[in-house]
């Protein structure tokens, strides 16, 4: 593949997760109410995972090469993903039949084991403790913390977060953002812009010499696309995530978002005590919220995809906090998965800027 074709591709991707894509979703997008098709309808030769809704198998994959340690290629040819031809695919399947049916059979169909249960990054699983290699055993679990105060309720914490942004009044003053930055990642940096719209309109764009790369989400559904390229719809939990991101009050919107919402077990994150939320909602993985217990800010949001063979962990990390325009916003997010990273540094925010709509609507198929 070419330099240039590979680095597009990577920044592509990296713009798409800015946008939390293939993560917790709220809500299902408008007009994505149409009855999911399976991955045997999509893709060819499918065995232990039928049934399973297509937008779902190319993230299992994902969590299954990251589980192990390797590439796609491990297990498939390259560019014929539907071969048997390689004895490492035959084994996967196994592997994945064996994990449904401890699941089935132990934990209710609970995906509590999973691949990298036993494989913890490793092409070969562990299966024989490590011996020590130090005179002191060093601990391997987190120090226990506190249980929750009885006094920390879910309106406190939510109150504390949200006069630490400057209050209801000086948020509500401010109706959109753009910004301007770098995304880092690999050791690579290219500029980005974030626009964003109350209520929920968002778009990114990242710039890669004279190619533009998007992730967008109009209000009620999410697109992404590349500059000369058509632009595709999200899927809908690709779109849930991107609406969930695009929340531009999300500090006064947390108690409606989250229709189950409730207190966590302290913790620390970086030295730093926090106050944890737990949202979620029917049918959908948790939410993690980590906020500063002095400052009250939100520092980092954990959330998950489901998958076929287990949930996959989106980590967002907020710092950099300063005020733009009386609120305080975070001008550096840090995206974490078990298959990449990279930071988003903001240098430049302009508030109550005039955004037309039109900005954050797909564009229309090119006439030929």
């Amino acid at each position: 593949m070419h330099t240039q074709t590979r680095r597009t591709a990577r920044i592509a991707f990296l713009a798409a997760a800015v946008a939390g894509s293939l993560a917790w979703s709220p809500r299902p997008a408008h007009g994505q109410a149409a009855e999911p098709k399976t991955a045997e309808q999509v893709f060819k030769n499918i065995v232990e995972l039928k049934g399973t809704p297509a937008d779902q198998l190319v993230p299992g994959m994902q969590f299954i090469a990251s589980s192990l340690g390797v590439e796609c290629t491990f297990c498939h040819v390259q560019g014929k993903m539907d071969l048997d031809d390689k004895p490492e695919k035959k084994t996967a399947r196994a592997m994945i039949a064996m994990t449904i049916a401890i699941n089935k059979n132990s934990f209710g169909g609970r995906p509590q084991v999973t691949c990298y249960s036993c494989h913890r990054g490793a092409e070969h699983p562990v299966n024989v403790p490590a011996v020590l290699d130090a005179d002191a055993h060093a601990p391997t679990e987190p120090k226990a913390t506190a249980p929750a105060s009885t006094t920390v309720t879910v309106d406190a914490v939510v109150e504390h977060y949200i006069a630490a942004l400057g209050g209801a009044d000086a948020i509500h003053a401010v109706t959109s953002r753009s910004m301007k930055g770098s995304i880092l990642a690999g050791g690579n940096e290219t500029p980005i812009e974030v626009i964003t719209k109350a209520p929920n309109k968002r778009i990114s764009i990242t710039h890669m010499g004279d190619s533009e790369s998007y992730t967008a989400f109009d209000g009620t559904a999410g697109w992404l696309g590349n500059k000369g390229r058509p632009a595709r719809d999200m899927t809908a939990a690709e779109s849930g995530a991107s609406g969930l991101d695009a929340e531009f009050y999300l500090a006064l919107r947390l108690k409606e978002i989250f229709t189950q919402l409730r207190v966590g077990r302290p913790e620390q994150i970086g030295g730093v005590d926090c106050q944890t939320l737990i949202g979620s909602g029917p049918g959908h993985p948790p939410v993690r919220l980590y906020f500063d217990a002095k400052t009250g800010l939100l520092v980092r949001m954990v959330r998950f995809a489901e998958t076929p063979v287990g949930r996959m962990p989106t980590q967002i990390d907020y710092a950099d906090y300063r005020e733009a325009d009386g609120v305080k916003i975070p001008f550096r997010w840090i995206l974490s998965r078990p298959n990449g990273r990279f930071t988003i540094q903001i240098a430049e925010v302009k508030s109550n800027v005039a955004v037309d709509d039109a900005r954050f609507a797909k564009p229309a198929p090119e006439a030929k």
